[in-house]
């Protein structure tokens, strides 16, 4: 299919371009890029007048529940959440039951993401068998399967020997290493973090060291073994202290932020709400204001949604007993896009960490609209005002904290391959 976008504001930072120009995709590629593009008259066309034209977005985190969990989600909703939050590619995280541990598991997901989903798949895969912890996977394999990165999130590899052994196999074969870095000794049995409003709450909390203690190991095991590594969903200010001490001296660390670590803090758990208890959970105003500096001075370089579906009957519970996590692929592009409009990063700067940055970290080939490049493009209308709620939220689940909330800015048309794959009325 060929397809015109015209007349929007283009911005891909991997060429360094933001201005107004139009694009052409045939066969699924980007053909060409620039002013006033003169085309048959029976090539489709978009006019993206007032909107943005950017990358397609990229989520490094996403729990899809695909095999064993689809109660709570599987592919084909996850892409479909995925797709109308702006989001062309999504990794999916191996704790699903059984575990992405074996070639077999990621020949379904990557099958059935092909054949049924929405949008771009890739698999991670599991650090270890089983997310145990005691013997690490068959990383070779789970790559030339098809997995871009390994991780056992959802959990921390307390091993360190096994992590060290880990990031020097995945070194010599090309993968990312994700760490879920967390103290468990630390955590012990604590449900939110540790603060004035778990003291007032009655609640145990999680103290912000179990994060930057396991942050600091991450960063020494990455620097002894010379090799790269990725820290999942950054929450405290003291992670991001080490990070940016750790780039400074150029080991080879990357990492994330969620949307909630930025917009909420441990206060949204008071009258006990669930969809407010996620692993790392809420922190304080410091923490945020740290997050929001490591976003500008580039500490942080990726936003990521953690997207983490549950059923009510799993969060309409008591706190203690509630599962950890929120849903995050509908509401992730509005939350970011504050960030501009509050001054912290430039639209550029944020396309960046939402496509350019995370397709380099994992080698996805995507995150750019050069003349060649898979035609994965995200329009954004970036001055819609619209209210989060049930039925604007694509996913099975709707465990999000951020119900009822007005916000500012959507995806008005994601393309796939140079495929249509959501489309706003209208547009």
């Amino acid at each position: 299919m060929s397809l015109l976008i015209k007349n929007g504001r283009l911005i891909d930072p991997s060429q360094k371009i933001d201005d107004t120009l139009d694009i052409l995709v045939e066969n699924g590629l980007i053909k060409q890029i620039g002013k006033s593009l003169q085309v048959p008259a029976d090539v489709r066309s978009i006019d993206a007048s007032g909107m943005l034209v950017v990358p397609g977005l990229i989520d490094i985190h996403v729990h899809l529940r695909d095999p064993g969990l689809e109660y709570k989600e599987d592919i084909v909703s996850g892409t479909k959440a995925a797709v109308s939050g702006g989001f062309t590619s999504v990794c999916c995280m191996p704790n699903t039951k059984p575990v992405i541990d074996n070639k077999a598991i990621v020949s379904y997901i990557i099958n059935k993401a092909k054949n049924e989903g929405f949008c771009n798949v890739f698999p991670v895969g599991s650090i270890t068998y089983g997310l145990s912890g005691e013997r690490m996977s068959e990383m070779g394999e789970l790559k030339e399967s098809g997995c871009v990165a390994v991780s056992d999130d959802g959990k921390p590899v307390n091993n360190p020997e096994l992590m060290r052994r880990a990031l020097e196999y995945a070194r010599g074969i090309g993968i990312m290493v994700i760490s879920h870095a967390e103290d468990l000794e630390l955590v012990g049995g604590g449900v939110m973090n540790e603060g004035y409003t778990s003291t007032e709450l009655g609640l145990k909390g999680i103290p912000r060291v179990a994060e930057d203690i396991a942050t600091s190991r991450e960063i020494m095991l990455a620097e002894y073994t010379n090799s790269p590594i990725h820290i999942a969903h950054v929450s405290t200010r003291g992670a991001v202290r080490i990070i940016r001490e750790a780039k400074a001296r150029g080991v080879q660390v990357t990492c994330e932020t969620a949307p909630h670590y930025f917009t909420l803090t441990d206060d949204a758990v008071r009258g006990y709400n669930t969809n407010a208890k996620m692993n790392p959970p809420l922190r304080e105003a410091e923490d945020m204001a740290a997050i929001k500096e490591g976003l500008r001075d580039g500490t942080i370089d990726c936003i990521a949604t953690d997207h983490a579906p549950h059923h009510i009957d799993e969060k309409d519970v008591e706190f203690n007993e509630a599962m950890n996590g929120i849903i995050g692929l509908g509401t992730s592009l509005p939350l970011s896009l504050q960030l501009v409009r509050d001054g912290i990063l430039t639209i550029n700067q944020l396309v960046e960490k939402m496509s350019c940055n995370p397709s380099k970290i994992l080698n996805l080939n995507r995150g750019t609209l050069s003349p060649g490049s898979i035609a994965d493009i995200t329009i954004i209308d970036p001055d819609r005002q619209w209210e989060i709620n049930e039925g604007s939220v694509a996913s099975k689940s709707k465990n999000s904290p951020f119900l009822g909330w007005t916000v500012t800015g959507w995806a008005s048309c994601t393309i796939v391959d140079g495929n249509i794959m959501y489309q706003v009325t209208g547009n």
